[in-house]
């Protein structure tokens, strides 16, 4: 029988590993009980070495807070760039798109080369996604209206969700705040939110852009589960575990 110190070990081996731990899985590879794992992760918590989690523990803090878009834009700058180029090859002639707001969806519409795509349509909430484009004439641009949030030079709510009934997009390119295995894909605003599960809802094909900070990591507001997108574009950084569990799933994973 392993002593509390080698199962402390053993935790935080694994966290180091994978990312994250689940009760279930700790219990059947230490043969200990539930109770004694919870009372594991609670002392490793009060240490700071973890963050637990509903059924397991997170090597990070689990929850992300609502920051601007100008301060984001520094974080992971290099990787968003390779997962905005990568992402603006998947674009095709007589494309209709949709590209949602964030500091990686605008690392999009940075490298996208118009001249090589004929009849391309974009919609976007993104005020700044929308500025870029509009230096390339031959690209339509429609610019969704509603409120507008000031952290992520963006539109929500029921006026922009309202336009989007109206279409049918080929590809959807999404940017999250948080991508949680148990709970999905998140944003810090509610009716951020709510408008990215209309922009779902049109869109033929879903197409996540997020560097690997975003793994285990939750936003306030759920946009979906894994079932509702087809790809997922992020760097090298995602771990083994994270990586097969999503393609188990059916989730595309392109590593950049």
């Amino acid at each position: 029988m392993v002593n509390i110190t080698e199962r402390h070990q053993h935790i935080l081996g694994k966290l180091q590993q994978e990312g994250q731990v689940t009760v279930l899985g700790l219990c059947e590879e230490l043969s200990v009980s539930s109770v004694t794992i919870r009372k594991d992760l609670k002392l490793l918590e009060d240490k700071g070495l973890l963050f637990r989690t509903h059924g397991g523990a997170t090597q990070n803090n689990p929850y992300t807070i609502d920051r601007p878009v100008n301060e984001k834009e520094h974080i992971q700058i290099n990787e968003k760039s390779r997962i905005g180029q990568a992402a603006a090859k998947l674009i095709e002639p007589n494309d209709s798109i949709l590209i949602a707001s964030g500091t990686t969806v605008m690392a999009l519409a940075k490298s996208i080369q118009p001249n090589t795509l004929k009849n391309l349509m974009v919609i976007t909430s993104a005020l700044n996604v929308a500025l870029e484009l509009l230096r390339h004439p031959e690209v339509e641009v429609m610019q969704l209206g509603g409120i507008l949030r000031r952290s992520s030079s963006s539109v929500t709510g029921p006026y922009a969700e309202s336009i989007l009934a109206d279409f049918s997009c080929s590809k959807l390119f999404l940017g999250v705040d948080g991508i949680d295995l148990d709970f999905g894909l998140t944003t810090t605003n509610v009716m951020e939110a709510r408008l990215n599960r209309h922009m779902i809802n049109i869109s033929q094909k879903t197409i996540v852009l997020a560097d690997s900070s975003k793994f285990g990591k939750r936003g306030f507001g759920r946009i979906g589960g894994f079932e509702d997108i087809d790809h997922i574009i992020t760097d090298k950084g995602i771990s083994e575990h994270t990586l097969n569990t999503l393609q188990g799933m059916g989730v595309k994973v392109t590593i950049v």
